[in-house]
């Protein structure tokens, strides 16, 4: 028997990880967050797929594709956190938990960065810790699974 699938979902321009502002996001590219987080899925016993895209309506076909199939979410939407209602409505169609995902924290930042579309279809929200949120949000689901 197959491990249950979380699907990571990756927003705009953090393809860009490692080389934009890493200040605010860190030295560590997309490709070692998701890294982080496939060891902390298989710790879990879990797999992990990674989807990254610049574009709103890749996102909400790959949570379409995720419902039936995957049994959690993390999902780091970059700035369609604030404004993205179509990935907000898609996920609202995903029968699992779904933990959204931040390095840094949105509520420190510019105020029109404090609202988030996403939270309220989710069910907790890591924002602050780096690189590390990305262990913590898989532990997060697994957690929620298993409960």
């Amino acid at each position: 028997m197959s491990e249950p699938v979380v699907l990571l979902l990756s927003g705009p321009n953090l393809n860009l990880l490692g080389e934009r502002d890493p200040a605010v996001y860190g030295a560590e590219t997309l490709a070692d967050h998701v890294a982080v987080a496939s060891a902390a899925a298989t710790e879990r016993g879990l797999a992990l797929e990674h989807v990254q895209s610049n574009h709103e309506g890749d996102l909400v076909d790959a949570v379409h594709a995720a419902r039936g199939r995957c049994a959690g979410i993390v999902v780091n939407p970059g700035a369609f956190t604030h404004y993205a209602w179509a990935v907000h409505d898609a996920l609202a169609t995903f029968d699992g938990p779904i933990v959204e995902l931040h390095l840094s924290n949105p509520a420190g930042r510019e105020p029109w960065r404090h609202t988030s579309v996403v939270a309220p279809v989710a069910d907790g929200t890591i924002a602050g810790f780096g690189g590390a949120g990305y262990r913590m949000a898989v532990h997060a689901v697994a957690d929620l699974l298993e409960a």
